[in-house]
């Protein structure tokens, strides 16, 4: 499990330094314990300060998960950077956010920093307290009261301000130091002259009591627990003893009080209850600390260990009672594979290595094999061939160009089965500057890292998780692979059409869109150079020459009105380049025209439409089909494959629908009566641009439908 261990120590990293600052410092020490007992758990642990980049820094460590995937956790030793309720502060941010944590919630850690509220729910309760006073102002009024008191701020934690007083005049003078450091009412409660003890609780409805802990006091002073005794700068040694050296029907005593003081304030996973025993024999409740310091020397820990936990498994405890009021079950141990289903074991499989696949994207997309970068290219292709190698899959020969394309396939072969298909170039201009790998809480952005990257990571980790249930090479499927995308395909097109002949049905790993849509219709896309020469003209020159720019501006702008919605046609020009000689205008231009359809009857006659506009006369012209990249059509075979995307889909609460596209891709190349569908890959925003994203909840979800997919398909 991922734990996010939360801390203030030192940031004041907040928008404004407003209100009353936090005094307590957890120790450097007692964090690393922390993290390396849950580190030793088998947890995946990251630091985090609660300030007010928190939920970024927990965006970005465990990003939100898929239906069935237990989130990360939060392992929550905040107490807050200023203001009032400071205990609260970083819980009420998780429960915002909907981030599980260990220990209490914002109510009781609220209810247990004022200590007078929290003596006044003891009262109510029955549950003994010394009897108090509450002092809003160092002149005010004494009522009548018995001396010795002791006296301490109202919300504070760690015995701050903490002092005994025996008389009027010592406990104003104390009340109006506490009220000046600390600009807060102070607490004065009867001073119970007696034995310090503890009671460590751990767990839910209700939690176990731990063996209470006697504090014993040597050298001189008052018998209470300072601050300068917890941060060693007392000069005595303060020993703790357990179990207390009191008897079994006290021990029970404590523990009940504990346990019903734990309920009342509605204190979770653990808390430690401070008491005083007097001669009496009576115990009294003095603070209820509902985020007790885990210090391996402290009374926690040495309560835990008397029971037989060391401290690595008393922290892995806590993050285990927390797992179980959450998700109704402590964190499941590991199991064999074949104890459980396939489903559950590839999900498990794909959501356990969420950080794994995001690193081997990163070296994917910082890996450059653009178009037109050949070793870039040959890099990408040794690479994935060791993914093949590994996977236990083999080159199939008769669709392996080892230029353009490459093939592999299970030992049953591909033949009457499911056929992957993805591209390994990134389609981009050589000009636009390379975007390296960057990620935030909700997206990953690189070069062509949705369009090309994503899809192919997302397939390695669905076949690997196929592969982990022994599953894989029991599949009749194959994985053809092409880098020519870039160059419409017009290389690899004849190759994926014979390929695409031999499946029974076929998945294009393009990019999804935004919100959950899969592609089954696109139009077609054709491609066109057209060069018009002219004369040169010097600038300035009334000359009865043509000039080349102006006539295809002008042609430009007729070949658009070309463009109908009702046909499902368009023509646009894309780029435009100019040569000229010195000191003179451009006389060449060559312009890329595109054409996007849905019926080839249509564009051959917009063609015709397209040379007629260009008409004789004027300069020379040439216009010249490029590429042609057939539309996919709807078809009514590819309800089935739909339909079983769609029921995976919801079981798993993934967003899928079926949607239409203007761009094209090679599914246009799969024959007409095989089922096919497009746009199977992480859902991605921004192609082809800098800013190109994929949305990284999206690259798991994806993963998990095509690796199940795949699996249902075996048993059918």
């Amino acid at each position: 499990m991922k734990v996010a261990v939360v801390y203030n120590r030192e940031s004041q990293n907040v928008i404004n330094l407003f209100g009353t600052p936090n005094r307590e410092k957890l120790v450097l020490k007692s964090l690393r314990s922390v993290t390396q007992a849950l580190r030793r758990g088998g947890h995946q642990v990251a630091l985090i300060e609660g300030d007010k980049e928190l939920i970024p820094k927990l965006e970005d460590f465990m990003p939100r998960v898929v239906k069935g995937e237990r989130p990360g956790m939060v392992f929550n030793v905040s107490y807050g950077i200023q203001g009032h309720a400071r205990y609260a502060h970083v819980p009420g941010i998780l429960e915002m956010v909907g981030v599980p944590y260990v220990a209490s919630g914002p109510l009781a850690h609220s209810l247990c920093l004022d200590k007078v509220v929290t003596k006044m729910i003891l009262r109510q309760h029955g549950i003994p307290t010394p009897d108090f006073v509450v002092l809003t102002t160092p002149d005010m009024d004494l009522p009548e009261i018995r001396y010795p008191m002791i006296v301490k701020p109202k919300n504070e934690a760690v015995s701050f301000g903490l002092k005994v007083v025996n008389n009027d005049d010592e406990l104003r003078e104390a009340a109006g130091a506490i009220y000046n450091e600390f600009k807060q009412p102070v607490l004065a409660e009867q001073y119970i002259d007696g034995r310090e003890i503890n009671v460590a609780l751990l767990g839910n409805n209700p939690p176990d009591a731990l063996p209470p802990v006697e504090l014993q006091f040597g050298g001189g002073g008052p018998k209470i627990y300072t601050y300068e005794d917890k941060t060693h700068k007392s000069g005595r040694e303060v020993t703790l003893v357990c179990p207390a050296p009191i008897s079994d029907a006290l021990k029970t005593e404590a523990q009940e009080i504990a346990r019903k003081a734990f309920s009342v304030l509605g204190c979770y996973d653990c808390a430690r209850i401070d008491m005083r025993l007097d001669e009496a024999g009576k115990l009294y409740i003095l603070e209820v600390n509902s985020l007790p310091g885990l210090s391996e020397r402290g009374s926690y820990a040495t309560a835990a260990r008397h029971v037989g936990m060391d401290y690595p498994a008393f922290i892995n405890r806590l993050v285990e009672i927390a797992s179980a009021r959450y998700f109704g079950t402590p964190e499941p141990p590991s199991v064999d594979a074949a104890s459980v289903d396939t489903r559950s074991h590839v999900a498990s499989y794909i959501t356990q290595r969420r950080d794994q696949m995001e690193r081997e994207l990163r070296e994917l997309t910082d890996a450059s094999s653009r178009t037109d970068d050949p070793i870039g290219i040959q890099q990408t292709v040794q690479k994935v061939t060791e993914w093949f190698g590994e996977l236990g899959m083999r080159p199939e020969e008769d669709f392996t160009s080892g230029s353009d394309t490459w093939c592999w396939e299970t030992s049953k072969g591909f033949a009457g089965g499911t056929l992957l298909i993805a591209h390994l170039d990134v389609p981009m201009e050589g000009g636009t500057p390379q975007q390296s790998f960057r990620r935030d809480p909700e997206y990953l952005y690189g070069d062509g890292v949705g369009t090309s990257r994503a899809p192919l990571i997302a397939m390695h980790y669905a076949l690997r998780a196929l592969r982990s249930v022994r599953r894989l090479n029991r599949l009749r499927m194959g994985v053809l692979l092409y880098s020519d995308e870039g160059r419409d395909a017009r290389d690899s097109a004849e190759v994926i059409r014979e390929a695409a002949a031999k499946a029974r049905h076929v998945l294009v790993l393009r990019p999804g869109t935004p919100g959950g849509g899969i592609i089954n219709r696109r139009r077609g896309h054709r491609k066109y150079r057209l060069q018009v020469v002219g004369e040169p003209v010097r600038p300035g020159r009334t000359e009865p020459k043509t000039q080349a720019v102006r006539w295809m501006c002008a042609k430009a702008e007729e070949l658009s009105r070309l463009t109908s919605q009702k046909d499902q046609l368009s023509v646009s020009i894309s780029d435009l380049h100019t040569e000229r000689h010195a000191m003179a205008l451009p006389h060449r231009v060559t312009a890329t025209i595109l054409m996007t359809y849905r019926d080839a009857k249509r564009a051959d006659e917009a063609l015709r439409k397209m040379r007629a506009i260009l008409g004789r006369g004027g300069p020379k012209w040439e216009l010249v089909q490029v590429s042609d990249r057939p539309p996919m059509r709807e078809r009514s075979v590819n309800t089935r494959l739909l339909e079983k995307l769609t029921d995976i889909a919801k079981r798993w609460d993934v967003p899928l629908k079926p949607e239409f596209s203007r761009w094209p891709s090679v599914a246009g190349l799969v024959p007409s009566d095989t089922p096919c569908l497009c746009g199977i890959g992480p859902e991605t925003q921004d192609r082809g641009t800098p800013l190109e994203a994929v949305h990284r909840i999206s690259l798991v979800q994806r993963t998990l439908l095509l690796a199940e997919y795949l699996a249902a398909d075996l048993e059918t």
